[in-house]
């Protein structure tokens, strides 16, 4: 039917107008150019240039000149810093400063040009794409002429991936770091994908908020559930420090579509998205433009907002309305219960009923999802050496399983409802919506733009207990709020946590669907949209099989390291890989040993995995680290301890441990205490 198309295209482009789909090139100088961002790409990722790496400081370099080309003098910052981690590292940070025309607070535009260690990564969306997007945006801003208000600060850290140490260095040594108002820092956790803007505030949002709407970038895409969600995330960013350490918030902007490629060989060039570039340049030119010239000092508030993206638009309100809004969905909502009953057109007997195709739907989707989840993963064990979680098929697995949440929806509504009883039954996740909703209102105060499809859902409702019919085309405008704020997570989700979250969208699928019921009234007799939904979600299941294998472009993350003990004077090679192939076994045999108990002794994963197989090696010539004791004393109940590590090869890295259950009072490594730490432990 007509509304069903109508519905298809509103769907798709709530997720095709989230971001930039076709860039035509510009001549103007003064426009960003997303040819100029990515020619800076491709040549800073043409090798990886982790911090000790060959490479590295000719990334440095070429960063440094690219800024002298604009006119800027560019300055570095080198020196010691040791995480609250424990990790000692020596960055070289690169920055510049363009001068404004008041003594006011400085914007500070913030990259890392170091890419991942031990990886093969390339660092070319990881984050060579924040590197380019400054330095092009930047050279576009400065072809204007105009003269900022504000100080600009160009920094771009180094050690971000061992550590977060540039930018520790920087908050905590650096003069310029006392004068930033405001940072704004690009990053990647993927290669594609939308942008999103996660906000990181001292206190209250309100003014952040407020700001970023005024600066009005073309693509908005946010919300402040999403900060919440990174908190989730085993990810911190530069801005992290400069929020804690420097008491400077900013905004971060980061995109996490294609995730498999994040920190592997396969963050290189030729898997950059064009058009996430271009992305980001648009939040770069307009938070540039305006921030160039705000008060930067007006920017802290005990207030915070609630916001959230529609495509081009960015709406915000203060957590005051909350409880006012909820309150009003409330009264609405028994009002009409009321009238329809009054006028006979809602029957309580058949409200109780509309439980049973809700949750029936709720729990065969959602439970069906996550079982057919656990047979796939047991089908394609080798999908567990994908540590992020988001395999490369992982779309299709994505759509095949919400697609078949709608055919379970409509199956079980079809079993339950006519068209006598559907707006009764419409009742139900009315009612569920608002619980959700009050349980918001007080655990999860960000996510409280939920109530807005609530009232699309009740103008359905008050049409009909109004009009007393069922009016399609009105019914599909009241969809709106639903499909452009709770569709977008029901596909962010899965990219963002994982593909072990899909029973979540499953559930969230019909929790929308059941929302949107009066719209679905004309489909639901029809017995061929079942068979259709559930033809298209084997279509997409058999898609991800047909691509299930690795390839070239799609490899198999596989993990190796050479490990010694020069105690017990053993080698080993050792692998984190749990599902076993023919390049790992060359190493470690057909049937390794476990290798649990050097878990405990060794590199600690980002991901909370540890080594599965490892196998005795021959024993490399390499020179073990001179270890001194220089000074060993007890004074009432503490030790003081003065240990000198020296290497006696070239090294990029040292991981010490203690026992946890030691407290440490005063920790430094080469003259430099850790960060954060307070003389306590």
């Amino acid at each position: 039917s007509f509304i069903a198309f109508l519905l298809i295209v509103l769907t798709y482009g709530v997720f095709y107008f989230m971001m930039p789909q076709s860039v035509s090139e510009s001549n103007a100088p003064t426009d960003f150019s997303l040819q100029k961002a990515l020619q800076h790409i491709r040549i800073i990722a043409e090798k990886p240039h982790y911090l000790g790496s060959e490479n590295h400081p000719e990334v440095a370099q070429y960063v440094a000149a690219e800024m002298r080309k604009m006119g800027l003098e560019p300055s570095f910052q080198e020196g010691f810093t040791l995480s609250d981690g424990g990790n000692l590292a020596k960055p070289k940070n690169v920055m510049a400063r363009i001068k404004g025309t008041s003594n006011g607070e400085a914007l500070l535009l913030l990259a890392h040009y170091d890419s991942a260690p031990h990886s093969h990564s390339h660092g070319a969306s990881d984050d060579g794409s924040g590197v380019a997007t400054v330095l092009e945006g930047v050279r576009a801003f400065l072809s204007t002429k105009t003269k900022p208000t504000n100080d600009i600060i160009l920094l771009f850290t180094d050690s971000e991936e061992f550590g977060l140490n540039g930018a520790s260095l920087f908050v905590n040594q650096h003069p310029w770091a006392k004068d930033v108002g405001l940072a704004v820092n690009f990053e990647a956790r993927g290669s594609a994908g939308p942008s999103y803007m996660l906000m990181e505030t001292n206190e209250g949002n309100s003014a952040m908020v407020n700001a970023f709407a005024e600066a009005n970038p073309r693509f908005p895409v946010s919300n402040s559930l999403m900060y919440s969600i990174y908190k989730m995330l085993p990810n911190d960013t530069d801005l992290t420090v400069f929020r804690e350490q420097g008491k400077i918030q900013g905004y971060n902007f980061a995109f996490i579509d294609d995730h498999f490629n994040y920190h592997t060989a396969q963050d290189n060039f030729a898997h950059v998205s064009p058009t996430t570039i271009a992305h980001q340049g648009t939040y770069l030119m307009a938070l540039l433009s305006h921030f160039a010239q705000a008060n930067l000092s007006q920017l802290d508030h005990q207030d915070d907002q609630v916001y959230f993206n529609t495509p081009f638009q960015f709406w915000h309100y203060p957590f005051a309305w909350i409880w006012p809004l909820l309150a009003l969905a409330i009264f609405v909502f028994l009002g009409l219960i009321y009238v329809g009953h009054k006028k006979k057109l809602l029957y309580f007997s058949e409200i109780w009923k509309g439980f049973l195709p809700l949750l029936g739907a709720m729990f065969t989707a959602g439970g069906g999802t996550f079982l057919l989840w656990q047979l796939t993963l047991w089908f394609y064990p080798e999908y567990s050496e994908i540590l992020q979680g988001f395999t490369y098929n992982g779309h299709s697995y994505i759509y095949a399983f919400v697609i078949f949440s709608v055919a379970t929806s409509f199956y079980m509504y079809k079993k339950w409802t006519t068209k006598k009883t559907v707006m009764s039954h419409a009742i139900a996740p009315l009612f569920l919506w608002i619980l959700i909703n009050i349980a918001i209102a007080i655990h999860l105060k960000g996510a409280s733009f939920l109530i807005i499809p609530v009232f699309g859902s009740l103008g359905m409702l008050a049409y009909y207990v109004i009009k007393k019919e069922i009016h399609a085309y009105f019914n599909l405008l009241m969809a709106i709020p639903s499909l452009v704020i709770i569709v977008p997570f029901i596909q962010m989700f899965p990219i963002g946590l994982g593909l072990k979250i899909l029973f979540g969208s499953a559930v969230l699928t019909v929790l929308c669907f059941s929302l949107l019921l009066p719209l679905f009234e004309a489909f639901l007799e029809k017995k061929r949209w079942i068979f259709l939904f559930v033809l298209v979600s084997l279509g997409f299941y058999i898609d991800a099989h047909w691509n299930a294998d690795f390839e070239e472009g799609k490899a198999k993350p596989n993990s190796l390291l050479y490990v010694v003990d020069a105690d017990e004077k053993k080698a080993y090679w050792v692998t984190y890989d749990k599902e076993l192939d023919t390049w790992t076994q060359s190493y470690v045999g057909l049937q390794p040993k476990s290798a649990a108990e050097l878990n405990k002794k060794t590199i600690s994963s980002k991901y909370n995995s540890g080594f599965t197989f490892m196998a005795e090696a021959e024993e490399k010539a390499l020179e073990k680290s001179t270890i001194d004791i220089l000074k060993d004393s007890i004074v009432g109940e503490k030790r003081f301890m003065k240990i000198r590590i020296a290497p006696n090869r070239t090294i990029s890295r040292y991981d010490v441990y203690a026992n946890e259950k030691m407290v440490f009072h005063n920790f430094k490594a080469n003259g430099v205490a850790a960060d954060q730490q307070e003389g306590t432990k």
